[in-house]
């Protein structure tokens, strides 16, 4: 067990050849700098590093809470998680907690190819995702197929933002700091227009985005896009990447100019852009929204749940998370519930407001 600043490059190559040799996406949140930069803001982040012989075959970046409740690392905010292994390990899950000393592992994106952990999921989710392998004209087309309306109006929107604001300008890896600020201003605004939890009033969310922005790892990279109307940025998006994948995480649009759908407009030239540089996937992460809907060429699995030893730890672990999440399940799988769930809490943040 070892902080993850305290991994030595031979282990940090030996972490990176087994995910290379995985038959997952190489999705920047399963990198050994997405584990760093979460060990610089949250103190109780560790590494469990398996051994053969004198040889590392495996690495569980986690974090460790009270009676040994574990999580996956930055749980909250990655949207990817779990173990790196050599293919065919063996490994028993109840060895790696012990070993640990952990009672518990929770997660709620664990990657479909988790063997290990994946019997212990209790939910299935959908995380939605955009394949340009072929180049963006390509995916284009299938839109055009898929979607003719949502194409032609989106374009169309594009279009009229030019003629009546500024000259429409895209920046697939913008490098301004205020730029970034902006983006989380808005963030924020929409998590407390919407009666959600602002991430960014967190401290230890907004110095991870600080640190993953400044990070240029091949297979880890963060990257924010801006879309310009004029000198105006009227839409952003931070993510993480890789040689092969954009994880779209934080997108945000100036509601000033939500008539001509920017964030859609975005998307679209992200996807141009992700293409032309090699980039095959964009993982939209899990959570139904319209717009993903839309953009999709395809769907992934990820789960949640909570990989257990028994004890005080899982009882505490259980009492914690599970009322809440079969609540969130009954509510989900409802959709009238969940749309009067919706108003309701946009309803309370208009009255925080007041």
């Amino acid at each position: 067990m070892a902080g993850p600043g305290e991994l030595g490059e031979g282990e940090r190559e030996c972490w990176r050849a087994l995910r290379a040799a995985s038959e997952a996406p190489r999705n920047p949140f399963m990198e050994p700098e997405f584990t760093a930069a979460v060990g610089r803001v949250r103190p109780q982040a560790r590494v469990a590093v398996v051994y053969e012989g004198r040889e590392p075959a495996g690495f569980l970046p986690y974090e460790r809470g009270p009676l040994g409740q574990g999580r996956a690392i930055g749980l909250g905010v990655s949207d990817v998680q779990g173990a790196i292994l050599r293919p065919g390990l063996a490994l028993e899950t109840g060895e790696l907690l012990r070993a640990c000393a952990l009672s518990s592992f929770a997660f709620d994106n664990l990657e479909a190819e988790q063997r290990l952990f994946v019997r212990y999921a209790a939910e299935e989710h959908a995380t939605y995702v955009v394949d340009v392998e072929k180049g963006y004209e390509t995916y284009e087309s299938a839109l055009r197929a898929q979607s003719p309306k949502f194409l032609k109006t989106t374009l169309a929107k594009e279009r009229r933002l030019g003629r009546q604001v500024g000259e429409v300008r895209f920046v697939f890896d913008e490098r301004d700091p205020a730029a970034l600020r902006t983006l989380m201003e808005w963030k924020s605004a929409q998590y407390r227009r919407t009666g959600r939890r602002d991430r960014f009033a967190q401290e230890w969310i907004t110095r991870l985005v600080g640190q993953l922005a400044r990070t240029r790892a091949p297979e880890c990279g963060g990257t924010l896009s801006v879309l310009y109307a004029g000198e105006r940025p009227v839409a952003a998006h931070f993510g993480l990447r890789s040689a092969s994948v954009l994880a779209c995480w934080f997108p945000a649009y100036d509601p000033e100019f939500a008539k001509f759908s920017p964030g859609l407009v975005l998307h679209l030239r992200m996807a141009e852009a992700a293409a032309a540089e090699g980039i095959g996937l964009l993982d939209l992460g899990r959570g139904a929204a319209e717009y993903k809907d839309a953009l999709k060429t395809g769907e992934r699995p990820v789960y949640e749940g909570a990989a257990t030893r028994p004890g005080a730890g899982t009882a505490l672990h259980w009492l914690s998370r599970e009322p809440a999440r079969r609540a969130h399940r009954f509510v989900r799988r409802r959709p009238r519930l969940a749309a009067l769930a919706a108003r309701t809490l946009k309803g309370a943040a208009r009255l925080r407001r007041t």
